[in-house]
């Protein structure tokens, strides 16, 4: 006669648990109260109509996947800028990085990326430093790939001096549904290099801001993985 079969291990369940999670990313805070929403109206929905409550489930569905937060594994070596976001490198020129964080009059180089609403919208730190100034500015809503849209949009532009002696800027700013910024940032704040600052809900478009003499290692049309991708390799800087 056969022994009975043994109910699976605490180690074995903790390891399912984990290969779950590393399969399906979690979802960033600032979506979660329309995940929830969105699940609470697909419950009540299907009450009434199957057919209706399964086009609600796939719309829960997607909101989750639009609001997913990855890991990412960002490169350590110093002197670079990782990408602040998932999406497309629409423009790379010299311009002005945004008056209110007090950079001065002199040109950056200026990395665009576009977020389509395929891409995750969660925004990373380029580099490792503290925050020297976090600011948000009301503005318009016009689509997020037009150049104008650095100048005139609503935007949250953050000035980061890292730890190689680099002053970076970073701004978020909305598109043409985007509606909402979030920055989990503030002044005299610590960052890491890749980690989770912020969420735009939405479509929407990130510039990264770096030093000129900077070696940009990306062209327009490129995608970008954020945290990971390396945009640019700073110059050298003293502390």
């Amino acid at each position: 006669m056969s022994a009975p079969s043994q109910p699976p291990s605490s180690d074995a369940f903790k390891h399912a648990i984990e290969l779950t999670k590393s399969i399906i990313p979690p979802v960033h805070p600032g979506g979660r109260p329309f995940v929830f929403g969105a699940l609470a109206a697909t419950l009540l929905i299907r009450r009434r109509s199957r057919r209706v409550g399964v086009l609600s489930a796939v719309f829960t569905a997607w909101l989750t996947w639009f609001f997913r937060e990855p890991k990412r594994v960002t490169p350590q070596r110093p002197g670079i800028a990782v990408a602040p976001a998932d999406g497309t490198v629409s423009h790379v020129i010299e311009a002005v990085p945004p008056a209110e964080l007090e950079l001065g009059d002199d040109p950056m180089l200026r990395i665009s990326v576009f977020l389509s609403v395929f891409d995750v919208h969660v925004q990373r730190s380029p580099a490792t430093g503290q925050v020297v100034r976090a600011i948000h500015k009301d503005g318009e809503f016009l689509s997020a790939d037009l150049d104008a849209a650095s100048e005139v949009n609503e935007r949250n532009s953050l000035h980061i001096h890292t730890v190689d002696g680099h002053d970076l800027a970073v701004v978020q700013i909305a598109g043409l549904v985007a509606r909402r910024i979030i920055c989990q940032v503030a002044d005299g704040d610590k960052v890491n290099a890749g980690t989770t600052y912020g969420l735009i809900r939405f479509g929407s478009r990130v510039d990264l801001y770096v030093p000129t003499g900077s070696r940009v290692l990306v062209e327009a049309g490129q995608r970008t993985i954020g945290g990971e991708t390396v945009l640019a390799e700073l110059p050298a800087a003293e502390r």
